[in-house]
């Protein structure tokens, strides 16, 4: 994929570490865009390390991430039964991206065969004190080895995306199935908030996909785009930062207006603030 540097989509701060700004260059083929410039990978972990990163850890200090956690459980199940629903047959899950591992946990509940991938040490250390199996990357795993791969919000963190989906191809099973998790830069939440879009969270989400994005990139490794789901809540999620962003502080009526009105308006633009996609081999 080309990028210019004149296609610049929108210039976007980076409100969680650095206070940096970022362009976003816009591959007009794809609709994708790519944050530039791209920190290197040997100083990329420094911009996750801030105590408010939900997804790497279990805390439940204040009124917003009790909710986050009391959303994620029902998220989880959610997600569990999609799996369920596309591969009822069990047998090998691997999730890129474990986070502290609820989701994988539950997936051993329910008798899946469960590996995940997480590079963030503490994260790490809380899933593996749950019990879950965890390796560091996927480059030594077994090709044609998992039924289903899952990543949930992480193929915009990866720095080579193309390569990533070669990988997802390498290792999946033939009759497997692939399910992917990102915000969508097209939805109405995005338009509204614009550069104080929380989603767009530069520079740790390196890539921004929309629709035929996804198409595109996994179409190219003979992966078909079977379906395409809206993640309800993540509209209000999304909304309730970008109005941190945009105010300096959390004002949930605009912020659950907003994310009500987004998914509103996704109903009949079929555009919603983040898309789960499920893939399979052709």
């Amino acid at each position: 994929m080309n990028f210019l540097e004149d296609k610049c989509f929108i210039t976007v701060k980076d409100f969680s570490v650095s206070g940096e700004s970022f362009s976003l260059l816009l591959n007009e083929e794809y609709q994708i865009l790519k944050t530039h410039p791209q920190p290197t990978l040997d100083k990329l972990g420094a911009y996750y390390e801030f105590e408010d990163y939900i997804s790497h850890t279990d805390g439940k200090r204040t009124f917003f991430e009790k909710m986050y956690h009391f959303i994620k459980r029902k998220a989880i199940r959610d997600k569990v039964n999609l799996i369920n629903s596309h591969q009822p047959s069990k047998g090998k899950i691997l999730d890129i991206g474990a986070g502290t591992g609820d989701f994988l946990l539950e997936c051993k509940n329910q008798n899946w065969d469960i590996l995940g991938i997480e590079p963030n040490e503490k994260a790490k250390v809380t899933a593996v004190g749950k019990g879950i199996k965890i390796g560091d990357t996927i480059e030594q795993l077994e090709s044609n080895s998992f039924d289903v791969i899952t990543m949930w919000h992480v193929l915009e963190h990866v720095p080579d995306v193309e390569h990533q989906v070669a990988e997802l191809k390498r290792l999946l099973k033939p009759s497997g199935t692939i399910i992917i998790a990102v915000p969508n830069f097209k939805s109405y939440d995005a338009k509204y908030y614009k550069s104080n879009w929380a989603a767009y969270d530069v520079p740790r989400h390196l890539w921004h996909f929309s629709k035929t994005a996804i198409d595109k990139l996994f179409d190219k490794q003979n992966i078909n785009l079977i379906e395409v789901k809206p993640m309800w809540f993540d509209s209000f999620y999304v909304s309730l930062l970008s109005e941190k962003h945009k105010s300096g502080k959390m004002n949930f009526v605009s912020g659950f207006l907003i994310g009500f009105i987004s998914n509103l308006v996704g109903i009949f633009k079929n555009e919603y603030s983040s898309h789960i996609y499920i893939l399979k081999n052709k």
